[in-house]
């Protein structure tokens, strides 16, 4: 029997920790960890982009990402550096890293151990501040014929229990057990409702329905996650589909009766959904508003689109 190959790591083996670039294997916290004990940590999920002439490597809406960590952090007194230094470090770590095609790059700002002086317990003040960056190679992951979905038991954790608008490590336990219960019933993620019973968004997505030629979308008060990808969908909805994007409550049943239903994310970017729980939608169809705005979409991120350069930066 022939000796086996060890797996390849999956990320890149460079990562910024708290001041220094250091090899990945090398990247370690304590356990004592502030965040790790008590999630007060928050992070961006950003991707990088091989443009469509295959001569540079950009990275989508840098800056947007990089206003929302630092708003995130704001909210649980987590320190960071400046954003253009936020965004030089994350340029130098994926030329470090030798970027080649698509990536995903993932900075994680967290309370990291308690000041002198400082009391043991869970608390905002008092606590130092870390940060890091780590990336990996990530092209498209979500199926391409459709995702099937269901509406979940789980409700969206309430903006006053825990912010909605930042990505706060710990409130992702609630996208973890409705993802992990929607995939045990056969499903490939779950729609949640808020405490209000609107529809709120997926487990790491926005969502957009099209229902009678409107392309409809909660509103950032149905506490849902202010997507910058959801963003970009409505802008470039207006441009070249010259629709205004109704930002509304939406209850369960007028999503079931909808025609089209997608979602949204920086990670599975724009993700057609063809059934949720036993209703059927139209969202893979050539000629579906769905794949007009997702083809659309690919031609931004790879720079097709001349009018959209400011939202790319470039790595090299």
């Amino acid at each position: 029997m022939s000796e086996a190959t060890p797996a390849q790591p999956a990320h890149h083996p460079w990562v910024y920790l708290n001041g220094e670039v250091v090899a990945a294997q090398q990247a370690v916290l304590p356990v004592t960890t502030q965040a790790f004990n008590y999630g007060t940590g928050v992070f961006e999920g950003i991707r990088g982009y091989a443009s469509h002439d295959g001569t540079h490597i950009n990275i989508f809406r840098l800056d947007a990402h990089i206003a929302r960590l630092i708003s995130s952090a704001s909210l649980l007194l987590i320190d960071l550096p400046e954003p253009e230094e936020i965004a030089a470090l994350i340029r130098d770590l994926l030329q470090r890293n030798d970027t080649q095609g698509d990536c995903y790059i993932r900075p994680l700002a967290f309370k990291r151990h308690l000041l002198p002086g400082s009391g043991f317990g869970v608390k905002l003040t008092g606590v130092s501040s870390g940060f890091s960056v780590n990336s990996l190679p990530m092209k498209t992951y979500v199926k391409q014929d459709g995702l099937r979905c269901t509406l979940s038991s789980w409700r969206r954790v309430a903006d006053n229990a825990v912010p909605a608008r930042a990505k706060i490590t710990g409130s992702y336990v609630n996208s973890a057990l409705a993802m992990e219960a929607a995939q045990r019933g056969g499903y490939d993620d779950a729609l949640m409702l808020n405490n209000h019973g609107n529809v709120a968004e997926a487990t790491t997505a926005n969502i957009f329905m099209v229902k009678k030629g409107r392309l409809i979308t909660p509103p950032v008060s149905a506490h849902i996650l202010e997507g910058i990808t959801r963003d970009s969908i409505i802008t470039l909805a207006k441009d070249f589909f010259n629709l205004t994007v109704e930002e509304r409550d939406i209850l369960p049943s007028e999503l079931l009766t909808a025609e089209e239903c997608f979602l949204s994310g920086t990670g599975l970017e724009i993700a057609p959904v063809v059934q949720i729980d036993h209703r059927n939608f139209k969202s893979v169809h050539p000629e579906s508003l769905t794949q007009g705005i997702k083809d659309i979409y690919q031609q931004a991120v790879r720079g097709k689109l001349k009018n959209y350069q400011s939202w790319l930066t470039s790595v090299y």
